[in-house]
C-alpha cells in the first residue's frame, strides 16, 4: 500500500520581498518560516527548500543504512548522518546541484570496508537518493564511529 505525506505552503508578496510558512500535516514538522534570502543568503532563522530536503536525504539515509546494516549481520548501535544540498546557479536557473552526505556509523564487527560496501548500497537503495538520481550528484562519505 502507497503511503502519502503532505506538506503545506503559503507565499505572500513577490519573490524578493517576500515570505512563507511550510507546515506538515502529521504534526511532526511544525510550521517554519521560509524567504528567498534563507535560500541564497544567511537564513535569519528561516528554513529553505533545499535545508528541507537536505533533512529529508538525511533521515532517509539513516533507515536505508540501518536496514542494509542489519541485513549484513552489522546491526547499528549509532548512526549520525549530515546532508548538505547546495543550491547554485547553473546558466540561468537555480538548481540543487550536490547533496553531500557525511555518514559516521558504530556496529558491532563493522569494518571500513564493509561500512564502505553499505553505504554505497544504502545510497543506491534510499528512496531520497533514487528520486535525485540523475539529477543531483550525490556524494557520499563513511566513517566508522568509534
Amino acid at each position: 500500500m502507497a503511503a502519502k505525506r503532505k506538506a503545506d505552503a503559503v507565499w505572500e508578496n513577490d519573490l524578493l520581498r517576500g515570505h512563507g510558512k511550510v507546515t506538515g500535516t502529521s504534526g511532526g514538522l511544525p510550521e517554519v518560516a521560509v524567504s528567498w534570502s534563507a535560500r541564497t543568503e544567511a537564513s535569519g532563522g528561516k528554513t529553505s527548500p533545499e535545508e528541507l530536503l537536505a533533512a529529508a536525504h538525511a533521515s532517509c539515509f539513516c533507515m536505508a543504512l540501518s536496514s542494509t546494516l542489519a541485513k549484513m549481520q552489522h546491526p547499528s548501535e549509532r548512526l549520525e548522518v549530515s546532508a548538505t544540498c547546495t543550491f547554485d546557479k547553473v546558466g540561468d536557473s537555480w538548481t540543487v546541484t550536490v547533496m553531500e552526505i557525511d555518514v559516521g556509523a558504530k556496529a558491532a564487527g563493522l569494518s571500513e570496508m564493509d561500512l564502505g560496501e553499505a553505504a554505497r548500497t544504502a545510497a543506491a537503495n534510499c528512496p531520497i537518493s533514487r528520486a535525485l538520481k540523475g539529477n543531483v550528484d550525490v556524494r557520499v562519505t563513511a566513517t566508522r564511529l568509534l
